[in-house]
């Protein structure tokens, strides 16, 4: 209450109010100036509230508050069920009624304001039905129906183009710019066309010009289409390119596989290929869909103020407030078949997604190996290009090798036959050879490179290995110490869960009940109060009532008179005698707050100055003694 009150405060005395107050004035407000601040702030958002409410009756006021209240959607703290009370509290200007709606008020000025401004023209007119039967009057009725629905329109859009960040000063800016140009340039075509107006012959010219001016265009159009042509070109030899050495290498795999294993990868193929079509891509085009409309639903919305956003928070939270409860009633519930299909659900959900991943990495590497078929390709083409040879890959130069294998054979049998045709032969094997033997040089070079580069990864896996063979045998009698435990924990972790769920589940209920019986606790101790309240009261007018009985009981009407006077003039007395003691507390303390604060400041400064001077004789007590002091009456004397 007391923030509450603070921030009333600081925006009273803000502009436009300048109020001035502070939290003893503004509590200290009469109920008919509480109920003009309250007016005022309603002026500051609707101009037409700008009325003294001391020459308005109290009804007028009230009905006037609570239809500007009701057209601003202020909602009383305690609803519809408070509804009475709150009329009667803002009628006569109550504290707790008044301050809640200052306080949401200043709040949200220039989003009441906006919406005050609205109501003029949204709000329509309430025209009795048998009224509407009259045709004017209907069709008057329709026209004003069209005139707002057309203010709709207009102001939606007038919010656009200010949310939209164009500024009508830039543009007003852009237009007067664009305007001194067309005039230089309305000037500057005068000007050429005097000049040319004294040519002999210038409509040709000017036809000529316009020709050229149309061909060149033409040529920058063609120019266009010629490189476009060639981009086209440029690709389709590359994806011929690409194409032709997918199909070699599709040969080569097809010559050296075996039929079974060209299936089993084909099915492979047609799987994952089917997951993708009909599980992968469809749940994601499913989502970006949704993606597309909800942005398009925001994008469509209007623009959202801070009580709207504020609104939509609360019911977040109680949303998941509901969604917390039902959770908690479900565990409550701790069916055991709910349980086991809980597991086994979590276990599907654990395999989608690693199917998920697993597709991912799939296709990641795929593309990968896209990648650097392109690569391979592009460096191959540029190869061919500068005039180097194709390289041999690793199966053609098996398959060379073994073909010179097999004419070394041939040749080595032709020779010790002595057929015909030997020195032919022989020169075929020596060509052969010699090309065999450069083709041997440059894998000879590039085959000691490799052996170089393996001797250093077997010595580097090497030294891996021994330092890595402790922590495997270590983690080996670890595994095995695992594959035993893994039973028992994944047993231990169901009997966990289901434990912690049943004690969260009875946790929450006893919660719930400790703060039910709170509650019933305190609402009993003020009960309680308050009965013992009333009963000194009863008890203070039973014994009032006795006295008063025991006078009336008296047959003397003196004595009657007498002892009312007497106690009246007691009581009289007492409280006069209590005020002029007060009073004279009063003036003995102002009398004597000035030597009394005189004396309190020397007795401040003599206790500094003693504790100086005990400060003093504790660090010469510290120090080495260089000779003793003789203290006498009135002086000191040092003895070395």
């Amino acid at each position: 209450m007391s923030e509450q009150l603070k921030f009333i405060v600081e925006q009273l005395n803000r502009e436009p109010f300048k109020k001035n107050f502070n939290l003893i004035t503004f509590d200290s407000l009469e109920p008919m100036q509480l109920l003009q601040t309250l007016n005022d702030v309603l002026a500051e958002i609707d101009p037409k509230q700008a009325i003294d409410i001391r020459e308005e009756m109290p009804e007028q006021t009230a009905k006037r508050m609570f239809t500007l209240l009701a057209m601003l959607k202020y909602k009383p703290p305690g609803g519809m069920s408070e509804a009475s009370s709150f009329r009667q509290g803002l009628v006569a200007g109550s504290k707790p009624v008044v301050h809640p709606i200052l306080h949401w008020l200043l709040q949200r000025i220039p989003e009441l304001k906006k919406r005050a401004y609205l109501a003029r023209f949204l709000v329509k007119l309430e025209i009795p039905a048998e009224f509407i039967q009259d045709d004017i009057i209907a069709e008057t009725y329709h026209q004003y129906e069209e005139l707002v629905e057309g203010f709709k329109n207009i102001h939606k859009e007038c919010e656009q183009l200010k949310s939209s960040g164009f500024s009508t000063a830039e543009i007003r800016r852009d237009i007067v710019a664009m305007e001194e140009e067309k005039d230089q340039l309305i000037k500057r075509v005068e000007r050429l066309k005097k000049r040319v107006e004294a040519v002999s012959n210038h409509q040709r010219m000017l036809e000529l010009a316009r020709q050229l001016r149309v061909e060149k265009e033409r040529e920058e159009s063609l120019a266009h289409q010629k490189q476009e042509q060639k981009n086209q070109l440029f690709q389709a030899e590359q994806r011929l390119q690409r194409c032709q050495i997918q199909l070699k290498d599709l040969q080569q795999a097809a010559a050296d596989e075996k039929p079974e294993s060209l299936m089993k990868r084909l099915e492979e193929d047609i799987k994952f290929n089917s997951y993708m079509v009909s599980e992968k891509l469809p749940r994601e085009l499913e989502n970006m869909r949704k993606v597309v409309q909800y942005l398009q639903k925001v994008a469509s919305e209007p623009a959202m103020g801070q009580a709207e956003l504020r609104e939509l928070e609360d019911k977040i939270r109680e949303t998941n407030t509901e969604i917390n409860h039902l959770i908690e009633k479900r565990m409550m519930r701790n069916d055991p078949m709910d349980d086991k299909l809980s597991l086994f659900r979590q276990q599907a959900a654990i395999i989608v997604r690693k199917k998920e991943t697993k597709v991912e990495e799939l296709q990641e590497a795929r593309e990968e190996l896209a990648a650097v078929e392109r690569e391979l390709n592009m460096k191959s083409s540029q190869a061919r290009e500068r005039g180097g040879a194709e390289l041999i890959r690793g199966d053609e130069f098996k398959r060379y090798v073994a073909k010179m294998r097999g004419k070394s054979s041939t040749y080595k049998k032709k020779r010790q036959r002595g057929i015909s045709g030997f020195s032919d032969t022989q020169e075929e094997l020596e060509r052969v050879s010699a090309i065999k033997s450069e083709l041997d040089e440059m894998k000879g070079r590039t085959l000691d490179d490799m052996s170089e580069m393996v001797k250093k990864l077997n010595s580097v896996i090497a030294e891996k290995k021994s330092a890595l063979s402790p922590l495997i045998k270590d983690l080996r009698a670890l595994r095995q110490e695992h594959a035993e435990l893994a039973p028992e924990y994944e047993q231990k972790k169901t009997q966990y869960d289901t434990c912690s769920a049943g004690l969260e589940s009875n946790r929450s209920k006893l919660e719930q009940e400790v703060r039910m019986l709170r509650e019933e606790t305190a609402q009993e101790e003020s009960r309680y109060y308050h009965i013992n309240c009333m009963r000194e009261i009863i008890e203070s007018q039973m014994q009032r009532a006795a006295d008063q009985s025991k006078i009336n009981q008296s047959m003397d009407l003196q004595v009657r008179r007498t002892a009312l006077r007497e106690k009246y003039i007691a009581n009289t007395a007492e409280q006069e005698s209590l005020g002029k003691v007060l009073r004279q507390q009063v003036k003995q303390v102002r009398e004597n707050q000035e030597p009394n604060m005189r004396q309190m400041k020397m007795w401040k400064d003599l206790e500094t100055l003693l504790e100086c001077k005990k400060q003093c004789y504790l660090k010469a007590q510290s120090q080495a003694p260089i000779g003793h002091v003789i203290q006498d009456v009135g002086k000191d004397m040092l003895v070395l």
